[in-house]
């Protein structure tokens, strides 16, 4: 579907917006140097793209890093396994509120989720991690004209709102490392609020990423929340990346959301019908790219692939139904 102006111009909208008075969101991390524009790295396997690990998270990578993936991610059947959980829930859940089913309803009201923001510093200076409050006020912004459809996409139920900002210098920390000893350490000592919370961690990226998240589980984890590169926030240095939806992406994640190309072409791909299959991650913005025999092309614009910021502006109203039903199973 090509660039949309209306996306560039939104994007220009929220950078230079400093109010607090539309403070609802999310934040980013870490310096990344600037992106290229090589072609995209070398085929994965559906498997390595799923870019899951057995702690139940997923990242977004850039199109320009070769990214090495933890060897423990989660196969398709572990995908598929977890799916079936989750019907099992919404199944749970719908016979205590005297409904037959969730699995087609989203709710009307809206769900304001509380948002604390954790900047992981090496040092009090840009360079060393410490972004303004300018760029983390833009990204919230970016995050509600995101979900409530504002870019061209569904209306979601979704808006978020900025409790606090805490700016955290620690060298042990910086840059922060999927997976490892001091990213549980990080998170055990600096979470904060329920599992409705939502908690989001900026700082320098190891490996290429440009951020992860975890999925919603029946119990809180210490782990759960979202990790951003704050250079891809709104007015950041990740060239390409730096309009704030790697932010949108990861609380995609967050309320349940798997890849587009979750799957490839065959099976129940990202458990959500309106969006068309797709083989493999989508770099660039590949207008017209059709890489699966089912109908539609590839979902390129849509938030939970892989493209350029000026290229994904949307959610399906499919995708807004799995994260109410989500947030009403895991995190209400």
């Amino acid at each position: 579907m090509g660039l949309r102006p209306v996306v560039l111009n939104r994007r220009v909208a929220s950078i230079a917006s400093t109010s607090l008075a539309l403070v609802l969101g999310v934040a980013t991390v870490g310096l990344l140097p600037a992106a290229t524009t090589t072609a995209s790295p070398a085929a994965a396997s559906v498997a390595d793209e799923v870019c899951e690990d057995p702690t139940g998270t997923a990242a977004r990578v850039r199109g320009d890093a070769v990214v090495k993936h933890d060897p423990n991610e989660l196969t398709i059947a572990q995908v598929h396994q977890r799916e079936a959980e989750f019907a099992d829930l919404l199944q749970e859940r719908a016979k205590r509120v005297g409904q037959r089913t969730l699995s087609t309803q989203a709710a009307a009201a809206s769900v304001t989720v509380p948002v604390v923001v954790h900047v992981i510093r090496r040092d009090t200076t840009r360079a060393g991690g410490n972004i303004p409050d300018s760029m983390i006020q833009s990204q919230i912004n970016v995050l509600n004209q995101s979900f409530s459809g504002a870019t061209g996409g569904a209306s979601t139920a979704f808006a978020f709102q900025l409790q606090s900002i805490n700016r955290v210098t620690n060298t042990s920390w910086y840059p922060i490392r999927q997976g490892s000893t001091a990213e549980r350490q990080m998170k055990t000592q600096l979470r904060q609020g329920t599992k409705g919370t939502l908690n989001i961690y900026l700082g320098a990226l190891s490996n290429g990423l440009l951020g992860w998240a975890t999925f919603p589980q029946t119990t809180l984890n210490v782990m759960d929340g979202v990790v951003v590169l704050s250079e891809s926030l709104p007015g950041g240095t990740a060239t390409n990346y730096n309009q704030g939806d790697t932010g949108t992406h990861e609380v995609g994640h967050w309320l349940n959301l798997y890849h587009t190309f979750q799957g490839g072409c065959s099976g129940s791909g990202d458990s959500v019908a309106d969006t068309p299959a797709e083989a493999s991650p989508a770099y660039q913005c590949p207008t017209g790219r059709d890489t699966c025999s089912s109908t539609g092309l590839d979902p390129i614009t849509n938030f939970m692939d892989y493209t350029y910021d000026t290229c994904m502006y949307q959610f399906t109203p499919g995708q807004a139904t799995r994260m109410i039903n989500a947030w009403n199973t895991y995190r209400a």
